[in-house]
């Protein structure tokens, strides 16, 4: 690949700045929220999991996997995204 294109598009995207943590110095997403998804992804796991080790007419496969799914899919993985530790004020 010529060199002058990489230079090129790499002055397009990083704007002279030639920290590479400029990206993230706005990043809204803090260790709660990640250990928040990942608990998501936990109950995703395992929802799939008991789904498939269920027999096929069961309550297990019908009933407990799909509310469990529901959970992960529905509650946990948008609330890791949407929350935001609320700051204290100085002062009051």
């Amino acid at each position: 690949m010529n060199s002058n294109f990489v230079f090129a598009m790499s002055k397009l995207f990083h704007k002279g700045d030639s920290k590479s943590d400029a990206i993230f110095d706005s990043w809204s997403y803090s260790k709660n929220n990640y250990i928040l998804f990942g608990i998501g992804i936990i109950f995703l796991i395992i929802g799939y999991v008991i789904m498939g080790l269920g027999e096929t007419n069961s309550f297990q496969s019908l009933s407990l996997a799909p509310v469990i799914l529901a959970i992960g899919y529905l509650v946990l993985i948008p609330y890791a995204l949407i929350y935001k530790k609320k700051e204290k004020i100085k002062g009051s």
